[in-house]
């Protein structure tokens, strides 16, 4: 008997070491650690990363010319290794999929986790925490296609989308284990990608803000607990959305840019004809269906939004987003204050990439000069905000430092920058009950 366990033993430690052997060494291009000076007040604090995975089954080389690991094999150690030197305490993720490869590697790393997606998406949202810090006391899952955003009129304008996309946000409520009183709630989303379809992303932002807001709202201890927003937002620090989530506001030019995507595609009114050149939109994920294939992106099968449909205009948009806190970009305000207290320093911002344009004055000027970059698109997508609040205050005291241009070429994904065509942010959050 006791040869029969020796050998299994062996047995194991062999496929052990094959095991090691086989994984592929990596040279991740390491970035450093941004500390901001501050003698704030802590209560506790938590290090937050937001990443976008690229879900494998939206990967074709097509899309990603110049990436040199696209394959599954190719990637997984990447994205396992990025997650475990980064070492947060909540990790928010959006493009999950293959989740027998990634669960397990987190349960290894001493994480739980939430999931959910949208209606038969092969991908979705995911929440990890700590185990050792946090529990889970409550999650919710949002289905933009399914939120009303008026009281009153027909269903359609009370939901008020110009695009059935399927897309979701994920909410958690975490319980720290040492003290119970004290929490946070994280949700993480992935907004509509087509990027002509402004008032969309605009929509599901404002809906997002709401249910975080009513989350924390609808329980006594979580109404004291700070509330975080972070994840693929897929518009940029320019965009009207970014504006009415930090500013509650819309400038001139903002109004402008929203005017074209004021449309009702055929995934909401079927009666909309199919434009002669193009198919049905199949899919309304990141690089899918028929639009995705127009190198112009353009908005097809749609017709221009009428009263009857129930679209939300500036004025009522900046009345959804006023009806819960500001929000205030960790990294955004992390970097102002850094660059404040180290004039000079080169670090790579939105507002230093010249065809930008944008007043120093203004939020988001401070965000990263890339958070995605490959071949054909190079932006700033992703960000992790903080809810205002009357009841705790927060200040980023770290982050995670961007990268510029040169370091990510010939374009994500790269086995020695990145395994996604996404950055992570990381930033480190202090909070203070007031």
């Amino acid at each position: 008997m006791s040869e029969h366990i020796g050998l299994i033993e062996q047995r194991r430690a062999k496929r052990l070491l094959l095991a090691q052997q086989q994984k592929p060494p990596t040279q991740l291009l390491e970035r450093p650690w941004i500390s901001i000076k501050d003698d704030y007040p802590t209560q506790f604090s938590v290090k937050i990363m937001t990443w976008n995975l690229l879900a494998q089954c939206l990967v074709r080389r097509e899309l990603f010319p110049t990436s040199d690991c696209l394959k599954a094999h190719q990637r997984v150690h990447l994205i396992h290794e990025e997650i475990e030197r980064q070492d947060a305490d909540i990790l928010c993720m959006q493009e999950v999929d293959r989740l027998e490869k990634l669960c397990p590697m987190l349960e290894k790393a001493g994480y739980s986790h939430q999931y959910a997606s949208g209606p038969n998406k092969k991908h979705g949202c995911l929440i990890a925490f700590k185990s050792s810090l946090f529990s889970l006391s409550e999650h919710k899952i949002i289905f933009y296609d399914d939120e009303e955003i008026r009281p009153d009129g027909s269903p359609m304008q009370r939901i008020a989308q110009s695009f059935v996309t399927r897309n979701i946000g994920l909410i958690v409520g975490l319980q720290r284990l040492d003290n119970p009183d004290l929490g946070i709630t994280v949700a993480t989303t992935h907004l509509f990608w087509h990027p002509r379809y402004t008032y969309e992303r605009a929509r599901q932002a404002g809906i997002l803000k709401r249910e975080v807001t009513r989350f924390g709202r609808s329980d006594a201890l979580r109404q004291r607990w700070p509330s975080i927003l972070a994840g693929d937002f897929n518009f940029t620090p320019s965009d009207p959305a970014y504006s009415l989530l930090t500013r509650t506001a819309l400038l001139p030019e903002h109004e402008e840019f929203l005017r074209p995507s004021y449309v009702v595609h055929r995934s909401v009114d079927p009666t909309v004809p199919i434009a002669p050149s193009s198919q049905p939109a199949a899919d309304a994920d990141e690089g899918g269906g028929a639009e995705a294939q127009d190198p112009d992106r353009v908005i097809t099968n749609a017709r221009t939004a009428s009263p009857k449909d129930g679209l939300l205009d500036s004025t009522e948009l900046v009345k959804l987003y006023s009806e819960s806190p500001k929000a205030r970009s960790a990294y955004d305000s992390a970097l102002s204050r850094f660059l404040q207290q180290e004039p000079g320093r080169d670090v790579p911002i939105w507002g230093s990439v010249p065809e930008h344009k944008m007043d120093p004055a203004h939020p988001g000027f401070h965000e990263p000069a890339y958070t995605s970059y490959t071949h054909y698109w190079k932006s700033v997508l992703d960000y992790i905000f903080v809810l205002e609040s009357d009841k705790v205050a927060s200040r980023s005291t770290g982050v995670l430092a961007p990268l510029p241009g040169t370091a990510l070429d010939p374009g994500l994904p790269q086995k020695t920058i990145c395994g996604s065509d996404h950055l992570p942010l990381v930033t480190e959050i202090r909070f203070n009950s007031l």
